[in-house]
């Protein structure tokens, strides 16, 4: 609650518009702040103010004070009100009272400037002569906070879940009395947490980044400093000047700043949203979001390089129609907070709070976001509670003590990276980043967090030397704190934001980090970290190492692919190619596969199959979806020339494609968490480089996905298909990586294959195929009009029509009964097929007959003959 100037209490009004009141020169000042003055100039007279004891005076001059507002503002005293104010380089201030009356006020040396007024002071304003110029100002202390008890058990306990509107500078107005001459009070409102302190001064465009006239108050034993200072609104920059145990001061740019200046220049900005989002039917459809079980396809950019010269209006305009066109479901952005040091792509964050000021506005991100919303396209942004650089205007030693790193150096700074390490352990510093990942979710509207380096979080000893490390409490590696605080973050957002995601970028084996904070891992007593998806680097790493190798090679390294399908259902996985693979030397993706120019490509699109078709959400960074000649840089955007070539092209409708067919075939993701979605056909061909697998729905539609990654083609190549000839007799060829249409070599099946009714590893049906040279096909059962389990006595008036096909000197028969009215009531309808299911954590494999035929026999039926001639 906040006093009025005559004392009732004033309604507190957050969300209005203050509009820009940044002070720009002494003599701009009154017109800025745009107070009506009251009639009347005669000043009378007041009475001598009681002087202040040396040592208060000498503790609020140098600002090693904690409550100023004991000293400064109105209050009551014998004969009157004491008005006391402190306004350095004026030289004469006087009161405005509400009923036209001036008193002018004593000076008392170095600013200081009292008087005790013959009245009981209501409303009031101070005018302020600075040497031909006055201004007319309001009085910061003479306002209550703007913190509640509320606020600050919260704070002191760590869990206000919503730090950001009580931290940091809030535009606020209030209402003024009925009676009172003045315009109603508005300005901002600063709150910081620096504990240790000794004083705690705003430094700023309004006052000429001199801290004297604004020394902060203390709120108890929370450690949060507060000041309102009317007058002082939208676009001002400011810091917090902090005065240490050392007796340092040191100017620090706010923690829960909502807006910053563009570097290099490192000060906090005033930020009022005034943004309308337009996207309330996607907020709406995302609270009952289920990402488990719904297509995900993501795609990973660094704003500022995308398309260069683009800033945050430029990216709505032409980011979502893009990925529209490719088909993505969700767009991840690298770090957008904003960050000191460009080279780092935003992973060394200063400001938890704020979007990047290199590419516009906070309001401006939220209209981008906005625009991705309105075209269908989820948002996520990478978020850094890792680490944080140790610029000394930021949060490093924030009130001159390790505040937010941890104060032992084997745990409070990062060796590899020269950062400082967040102390988990504090509750304060938990709630700080907790409060930062809801707000990206609730004022920015985005719909998941990337949390990155998690496993540097997670071990005491990570890229750290023995003897250079302190064990847990147990004596272990593990960081307790951290693990504790990871629960309580992803907990907390998906309790505050149905719908949401949040992933780990998770490179160890650490059990549970999907699972449920509630549920305990396999007995151990411990729990799950609850993340909803984890990246699956492991993965990542195997494929790339298998897809270097020559193909002859290959052969030796076949395992690298099968093995990410022992774990694949341990967790909730996303199959990332991200920014990482693709920097630093790596080169890239294209340029990582081996042989000829076509060979490269070719190898691309099928291992891009491949990824879409494996257990898992998917990922890929910008480039990639258009095969990137080079290395990814931050200084220069991407190589969209290349998209003029057919090659690259052909990558692009490859990925455009994949995303189609993955978006409308639920055996794709509906069941990518669980075993009974995974089926191998062939995981033991090391002699022919291939792989084929079945992926299904949860209504028992397959897909099945064959890849070559040996470099010439297979004639006549026998698969096995995991639906009876009855049930599927035909199987649609609905992508093909070696089609002309992506610069293949045209090498395929012409667009369906047909089954025999053969058992085969188990199997039973089975096909023989063409498959082609680095190369990946989808095969879908064909959807007839009708099913009839029986035919016979059914079918009066119906023609039946016969393909024949002979392979190895068996004529398959399938008859396909085609009528103008069929009886529908005469048909049956198909049984849908379901494979048994298989426990999360054990993959289904081969059968045993499986696993004999495959190893021992060919898979190449050298009497089949496939016809050249479509007819």
């Amino acid at each position: 609650m906040v006093e009025s100037g005559d004392g009732r209490p004033a309604r507190l009004r957050q969300d209005e518009d203050v509009g820009a009141l940044t002070v720009r020169t002494v003599r701009d000042e009154a017109r800025i702040a745009g107070y009506r003055t009251p009639g009347g100039n005669s000043t009378r007279a007041a009475g001598a103010a009681p002087a202040l004891a040396d040592e208060e005076r000498r503790a609020l001059l140098d600002g090693a004070i904690h409550d100023p507002h004991r000293l400064l503002g109105a209050h009551p005293a014998a004969g009157g009100t004491l008005v006391r104010t402190l306004r350095p380089f004026a030289e004469t201030v006087a009161v405005l009272t509400a009923t036209g009356e001036r008193y002018a006020l004593t000076p008392e040396g170095e600013g200081l400037f009292a008087a005790v007024l013959p009245i009981e002071l209501g409303d009031y304003r101070l005018a302020i002569d600075y040497g031909g110029a006055e201004v007319t100002l309001d009085d910061p202390y003479r306002f209550l906070p703007t913190l509640g008890e509320i606020d600050l058990h919260l704070i002191g306990e760590g869990r206000h879940e919503q730090l950001w509107r009580v931290l940091g500078a809030r535009v606020r107005r209030f209402d003024s009395p009925p009676d009172s001459p003045f315009d109603a009070p508005s300005g901002t409102s600063f709150a910081v947490w620096a504990p240790n302190a000794r004083g705690v001064r705003i430094v700023g465009d309004f006052n000429y980044w001199n801290g004297t006239s604004h020394p902060m108050r203390t709120m108890g034993a929370s450690g949060v400093w507060e000041l309102f200072i009317p007058g002082v609104g939208e676009g001002s920059r400011y810091k917090y000047e902090i005065l240490g145990r050392d007796g340092v001061w040191r100017q620090k740019a706010d923690p829960l700043a909502r807006r910053c200046e563009q570097p290099p220049a490192n000060a906090s900005v005033i930020d009022d949203s005034h943004h309308e989002w337009t996207d309330a039917a996607w907020m709406e459809r995302r609270v009952g979001y289920d990402p488990y079980h719904s297509p995900m396809s993501v795609y990973e950019l660094h704003l500022a390089s995308w398309r260069p010269g683009l800033d945050y209006h430029g990216l709505a305009e032409q980011l979502p129609p893009y990925l529209n066109e490719l088909g993505f479901t969700h767009v991840e952005f690298m770090p957008p907070t904003e960050h000191p040091f460009g080279g780092s792509w935003g992973y060394q964050v200063s400001s938890y709070f704020a979007p990047t000021a290199r590419l516009g506005t906070p309001d401006d991100f939220r209209v981008l976001v906005d625009a991705l919303h309105r075209a269908g396209i989820g948002v996520i942004v990478d978020w850094v509670p890792a680490h944080f650089p140790k610029d000394s205007w930021a949060l490093a030693e924030f009130d001159g003590t390790a505040l937010y790193e941890h104060p032992d150096p084997w745990r409070g700074e990062h060796p590899d990276w020269g950062t400082l390490v967040f102390d988990y352990g504090r509750r304060e510093v938990r709630n700080f980043l907790v409060a930062s990942a809801l707000f990206w979710c609730e004022e920015m509207h985005v719909d998941g967090l990337r949390v990155d380096a998690v496993a540097s979080m997670l071990y005491l000893d990570y890229s750290r030397e023995a003897g250079h490390w302190h064990p847990n409490a147990y004596g272990g590696r593990e960081n307790l704190e951290a693990v504790s605080f990871l629960q309580e973050l992803t907990a907390t957002v998906y309790k505050r934001v149905p719908g949401s995601v949040v992933m780990a970028e998770e490179s160890t084996a650490w059990p549970g980090v999907t699972q449920p904070t509630h549920q305990e891992i396999h007995g151990t007593g411990v729990h799950g970290l609850g993340f909803g998806f984890k990246w699956n680097m492991g993965w990542m790493h195997d494929t790339l190492g298998y897809l270097r190798e020559d193909p002859v090679n290959r052969r030796y390294h076949h395992n690298r692919m099968t093995f990410s399908l022992v774990y694949a259902f341990t967790e909730n996985f996303i199959l990332p190619i991200s920014h990482d693979e693709v920097v630093h030397g790596k080169g890239s993706l294209l340029n990582k596969m081996p042989g000829d120019r076509w060979q490269q490509f070719a190898t691309l699109r099928a291992f891009l199959a491949y990824m879409w078709a494996h257990p898992g959400k998917q990922l890929l960074f910008s480039g990639c979806e258009f095969a990137q000649n080079d290395e990814w840089s931050e200084q220069r955007g991407l190589d969209w020339w290349l998209l003029d070539y057919g090659e690259h092209r052909g990558v692009f409708r490859t990925v455009e494609d994949l995303n189609r067919e993955y978006r409308k075939r639920p055996a794709l993701w509906q069941q990518d968490n669980s075993g009974a979605g995974f089926s191998w056909l062939v995981a033991d061909d090391t002699d022919h480089n291939v792989f084929a697998f079945v992926r299904w729905s949860l209504d028992g539609t397959p897909l099945v996905c064959i890849v070559n990654f040996a470099g010439v083609p297979w004639e006549g190549y026998t698969l096995a298909l995991p639906l009876s000839v009855e049930k599927a007799p035909i199987w649609d060829e609905v992508l093909n990586t070696d089609a002309d249409r992506y610069g293949g070599s045209g090498v395929g099946n012409l667009g369906s294959v047909t089954a025999i009714g053969e058992e085969w590893g188990g199997w039973p049906a089975r096909a023989v195929l063409r498959v082609p040279p680095l190369g990946a096909l989808w095969l879908v059962p064909r959807q007839l009009p009708q099913y009839v389990e029986d035919v016979e006595g059914v079918g009066e008036g119906l023609e039946p029509r016969e393909h024949e096909r002979e392979e190895e000197g068996v004529v398959a028969v399938v008859e396909i009964l085609e009528a103008e009215e069929p009886d529908i009531d005469e048909l049956a309808e198909p049984e849908p097929h379901a494979p048994e299911p298989v426990a999360a954590a054990e993959p289904s494999l081969p059968s045993e007959t499986a696993l004999e035929r495959g190893a021992t026999a060919s898979r190449l039926d050298p009497e089949s003959a496939l016809l050249d001639d479509p007819e």
